[in-house]
């Protein structure tokens, strides 16, 4: 039967938590018992809660066995949950601190409204079906702006757009009053863009307003806007692309600019007559980002790349499509067509859309939507009276950043006047006073010279307001959701039960090694070997690289293929070698110290006009300075030739009696055209030399699969005992195991544990 594990992790926790708003509210009644361990009560509801919720799926569950089983492995849980509790791991600043983590995860779900987070999840993947290409002419304006400040803004933009709706040209009006820089330039046109790439405010009063008509003024972050909608078209997906570019600036020397020019029309034109493009990519595109890489971008949609190359891009019809030069503020580039692909359907984007609608600026709607919802259920109410006082401390020194406020000693009697002991507002009955505010209003005020103070104050009333009301419902969310703080719970208890579980049984049976001996020792029929064979199976996907396996295993070393520095210079006219070899010859050194089936050859060779007498000194040197940096001597050999070369530098080569460097060599085409492997095999090892346990000694060649074997056997080993060393894993799991249930048996001895056999009975439903 299937075992659940008891303890969620925090992304399973998530998801559970992701429907909470549809939770039923926990009770505070007394529930029934389904057992006691010693004094302690394990409720009937909080165990059919877990039973539920990690069993709910499985096609047992209701059964009789299913419950038994499930009963008996939570209150193992629990025994060691109460252990830990008795030992105060409950209490320590680091169980503390780990729990707030979790808790602060835990709450996000229930601190949203998952209703209005699934309608802009759907509404984003709608809009994703169209483009719309628009432009805009913007004043700026703060979001934290004052009434007459945002009204005096607002008149502005209203008269632009009588402008442009009584008949003026919309771009030559953005050209000289938009605020938005680039409007100069482009004449407020944006080019085409698509749900989620715009501020969400922005996105919304594009796609209703029709083609060719111009929206009323739309507030963002950013200020006020007008939009005028050129064209809707269908939406062209995501297209996957390579180039080719040769880098020409705008403000580079016309002569560079004329010879950009020319590169990529030659190259264009030898593409043109079918010269292979990862190879001239390789040679000229000055993109050192994608050049090794055959050009290759990342997959992009509408609106994310410069717009001459989007458009270029999305013209192209069929893969291996290429596209002419075209020009962008970064120079030319010759565009190829990998693959277009549409619109994904909702199911492959719902989750990434939930991710970034929680980023958006349209996660505002549903702060907004949380916000009216608890205020409703937490009967948040002003007091008027309180809230007026309030606002009679704002002035000028609150908006020059220097408010200060000292809070009064407590009231000893019910005062009639406000003071700042009074009520500002309640949550569910409990007050929040003036002087809580006013301090908060010290610590966060931000000086705007020449604010209205008493609209800077609303503005920090507001924050406060809702600051307390989402720290009200998260302090309540155990009490008010059964999901919450059953998750909470099961977290608690799993950290409990992690440390306890380190130190009864996963460390201990690692470090007890006089236990895990006398373990291993009473339980040897556990740990034996069946009958084995040593030898050697070479696996290769031809008969041909098979054969070449074969004969260079004969020869027991292998050239290692990848070896820094190849060449070693030295000084004209000296033995000594040159500085600039210094840190290739350190990591040549370490490599050697840490990989013993290594074997070098440093070969000298004379230089052309210098004496032949340096060659033997300049080995040698080589020797010396890697052996003084770590590498054994014993493996450094060193030869000299009478061959004269240019630049006189010694050779470097490395052998090595690893069969992972002959891997190497014969896998250079194809990473696994040949695997060697050499050990001893037991049954189930190898399905090749499963077939050839009963064969003695010798050599058998096999073809299965479409792979072609060379099975050595050297040696046939008999069946017997492992040692510890053999089969330490195995025993240290089995270990940990014994160690259990010895603790678990400990655990009922020290908390007897009863049944409330008719609580059990009633959890039986098949």
């Amino acid at each position: 039967m299937h075992k659940r594990i008891l303890y969620a992790g925090p992304l399973a926790a998530a998801l559970l938590a992701a429907g909470c708003q549809t939770t039923k509210p926990t009770t505070t009644a007394k529930q029934p018992v389904i057992e006691t361990l010693g004094t302690y009560e394990v409720p009937a509801g909080e165990f059919a809660y877990v039973y539920r919720k990690n069993n709910g799926s499985a096609p047992e569950f209701g059964t009789r066995p299913s419950v038994q089983e499930y009963l008996d492995l939570y209150t193992n849980f629990k025994l060691k949950v109460l252990e830990a509790e008795k030992r105060g791991l409950d209490t320590t600043q680091a169980f503390k601190r780990e729990l707030e983590g979790y808790k602060q995860q835990l709450a996000q779900p229930y601190l949203t409204e998952k209703s209005v987070t699934d309608q802009l999840v759907r509404e984003a993947y709608d809009r994703m079906s169209k483009e719309i290409s628009a432009s805009h002419i913007l004043l700026r304006l703060a979001p934290d702006a004052s009434p007459a400040d945002t009204l005096a803004t607002y008149n502005k933009i209203m008269a632009l757009r009588q402008r442009v709706t009584g008949g003026e040209d919309f771009n030559k009006v953005a050209a000289e009053t938009s605020e938005d820089p680039s409007a100069r330039d482009n004449g407020g046109k944006l080019g085409y863009f698509t749900a989620m790439q715009m501020v969400y405010p922005f996105e919304s009063a594009a796609y209703r307003t029709k083609v060719g008509e111009v929206s009323q003024p739309v507030r963002t972050r950013f200020g006020y806007h007008i939009i005028k909608v050129n064209d809707v078209r269908t939406a062209q997906g995501e297209i996957k692309v390579a180039h080719l570019m040769i880098r020409a600036t705008p403000g580079m020397p016309k002569a560079d600019s004329v010879t950009a020019k020319k590169k990529i029309d030659e190259l264009y034109s030898r593409l043109q007559r079918n010269e292979a493009w990862d190879k001239l990519v390789a040679q000229f595109s000055e993109d050192a980002g994608s050049a090794a890489n055959g050009g290759e971008l990342p997959p992009f949609g509408t609106g994310r790349m410069i717009p001459s190359f989007e458009e270029a891009a999305f013209k192209l019809q069929k893969p291996g499509d290429l596209s002419a030069p075209v020009q962008t503020p970064y120079g030319w580039h010759i565009v190829r067509l990998i693959e277009k692909q549409s619109v994904p359907k909702f199911e492959d984007m719902e989750a990434s859309l939930k991710s970034k609608v929680s980023k958006d600026s349209r996660s505002e709607l549903n702060k907004a939507a949380f916000l009216k919802r608890i205020r409703t259920e937490n009967q948040f109410t002003e007091n008027k009276a309180g809230k007026d006082y309030t606002f009679t401390k704002a002035d000028t020194a609150l908006v020059n950043g220097r408010f200060k406020y000292t809070a009064p000693a407590a009231a000893m009697k019910a005062s009639k006047t406000p003071d700042g002991n009074a009520t500002l507002f309640t949550i569910k009955g409990k007050p929040y006073l003036v002087k809580d505010f006013l301090t908060y209003v010290q610590q966060n005020q931000r000086a705007k010279a020449g604010a209205d103070p008493k609209f800077s104050m609303q503005q920090l009333y507001d924050q406060y307001v809702d600051q307390s009301l989402t720290e009200f419902e998260k302090t309540n969310l155990e009490t008010k959701y059964e999901d919450y703080r059953m998750l909470v719970k099961e977290y608690r208890d799993g950290i409990l039960l992690f440390q306890l579980m380190d130190e009864k049984v996963w460390s201990k049976a690692i470090e007890d090694t006089v236990g895990l001996q006398k373990y291993f020792a009473d339980n040897q029929s556990k740990y034996q070997w069946d009958t084995r064979v040593q030898g050697t199976v070479i696996s290769a996907a031809t008969p041909q690289l098979l054969t070449q396996a074969q004969t260079q295993l004969k020869a027991g070393r292998y050239n290692v293929k990848r070896v820094v520095p190849q060449t070693v210079a030295f000084m004209p006219g000296r033995p000594n070698i040159l500085k600039g070899a210094w840190a290739d010859l350190d990591r040549l050194a370490s490599r050697m110290q840490s990989d013993t089936t290594l074997t070098l050859t440093v070969t000298g060779r004379p230089k052309r006009g210098e004496a032949a007498s340096l060659v033997a000194p300049r080995v040698a040197n080589v020797k010396s300075y890697l052996v003084t940096k770590g590498a054994s001597a014993q493996r450094i050999i060193t030869k000299t030739t009478k061959t004269a070369t240019v630049d006189g530098a010694a050779v470097l080569s490395l052998t090595s009696t690893s069969t992972a460097a002959l891997e190497e060599s014969l896998n250079e085409q194809n990473p696994l055209a040949v695997q060697v492997q050499q050990r001893s095999f037991q049954k189930g090892d190898n399905k090749v030399v499963d077939e050839l346990l009963d064969k003695g000694p010798g050599t058998y060649t096999v073809t299965k699969d479409g792979r072609y074997y060379a099975v050595t056997i050297n040696k046939v080993l008999p069946a017997g005992p492992k040692t510890l060393a053999e089969a330490r894993g195995q025993a240290t799991s089995d270990y940990q195991n014994f160690l259990e249930k010895q603790w678990i048996s400990q655990l009922r001895e020290q908390y007897p544990v009863k049944l409330n056999q008719s609580e059990v009975d009633k959890l039986v439903t098949k």
